[in-house]
């Protein structure tokens, strides 16, 4: 691996890779044939917000949309969309869809791995945070007013 890699946070990169093929496959081979339609509704629900994360961080990023957690050398501190309301919209969306994915499957393995992403991303979160604060003067007061990754909640 390439000592850049390793500095812009690539095994973070890796470890989420990981953990959301194993989710995948898990949804896949073990699931409840018996379908709820409480977590059908959730997980859907999920789903839903997951996409709207997704698409509202990705656009919202442009060209400082990037798989590391470091970030680039040229970026620029977004608070605009969907960045007003939490401040890692990505790892949001991939944490809803992990978990609307296993309750649509009825995976409780899935789910059980998607819980272990969810502790993953907030750790993953922390530490890009820090670069953050080192890159962006204006990051303190940002993460004062934003929340992590539940709008007004965390």
């Amino acid at each position: 691996m390439s000592n850049g890699f390793v500095q812009r946070g690539g095994w973070w990169v890796v470890g989420q890779f990981l953990l959301m093929s194993a989710i995948l496959i898990l949804g896949i081979l073990c699931r409840d044939e018996s379908k709820h339609p409480l977590l059908l509704l959730l997980g859907s629900l999920l789903l839903t917000a997951a996409a709207i994360c997704g698409m509202g961080g990705t656009a919202a990023l442009g060209r400082n949309l990037t798989p590391f957690p470091k970030p680039s050398a040229g970026a620029q501190l977004i608070q605009h969309g969907i960045y007003r309301l939490i401040r890692h919209p990505l790892y949001t969306a991939v944490i809803c869809a992990s978990l609307g994915w296993s309750l649509i499957r009825s995976s409780w393995p899935a789910f059980t791995i998607s819980i272990v992403l969810s502790l993953f991303f907030d750790a993953k979160a922390r530490h890009e945070e820090v670069w953050l604060r080192q890159q962006f003067p204006g990051y303190p007061a940002y993460e004062r007013r934003v929340r992590r990754f539940i709008p007004w909640i965390y």
